[in-house]
Order: structure tokens, then C-alpha cells, then sequence
């Protein structure tokens, strides 16, 4: 289920992580053939059920993919091109810098 749009000169694919044991969501961002970063979201176990009852990953993209693409042009209108993983819990979601912050990227 791989999709591929535009903004402002961007091209972005995004798409499930296949075989992922989580909820991982994918942006690739390339500019002229060439990447640029990777936007991810990330939804703990625990706060799937936030978004579908049956915890149905394409139900979640289907509820949730214009909020995202919305972040997405948003880092982009922002020229905020690091990888960046919007991590989702049940109790709250926050912005996690790869280059960073490896050590909250655990998913168990």
C-alpha cells in the first residue's frame, strides 16, 4: 500500500512497514531523486485500539492519513529535513530525532 504525492518540489512515498511486529508508518522524503530524510510514525500496542478497536493497520492509516501528511508538509514548510519518528502511546505522542535519540525507539 505504497502511495506517492508532492509539495513544494518534494516527492514523498509512504507506506506500512511490511512485516513490522508494530505500527510503523513511512515517509520518504527525496528531492531530485535523491533522500532527503524519513518521517515515521510509530504506534505503541497499547494505543491502537485509540485509533481502531480492531487494531486493523489499514483502518488506522485510512483515520489517520491526512493528519500525518498535514506533519509531513508541515517538517517540510518548516525545512525540517531530519529523520524523525512521531512515536504515539496511549498517553501521550511525542517527536523523536533518530540521530539522537536511539535509546527511546524501543518498541517493547
Amino acid at each position: 500500500m505504497e502511495r506517492k504525492w508532492m509539495h513544494k518540489g518534494y516527492e514523498i512515498k509512504e507506506g506500512l512497514k511490511p512485516g513490522a511486529k508494530h505500527f510503523q508508518y513511512f515517509y520518504l522524503i527525496s528531492e531530485g531523486g535523491q533522500k532527503k530524510c524519513n518521517y515515521c510514525v510509530w504506534i505503541e500496542e497499547d494505543a491502537l485500539s485509540l485509533f481502531d478497536q480492531s487494531k486493523d493497520y489499514d483502518a488506522v492509516v485510512s483515520s489517520q492519513r491526512d493528519a500525518w501528511s498535514n506533519w509531513v508538509r508541515g517538517k517540510i514548510d518548516a525545512s525540517d529535513f531530519r529523520n524523525v519518528v512521531l512515536k504515539i502511546a496511549k498517553d501521550d505522542q511525542k517527536e523523536i530525532d533518530l540521530t539522537e535519540m536511539e535509546e527511546h525507539l524501543s518498541m517493547k
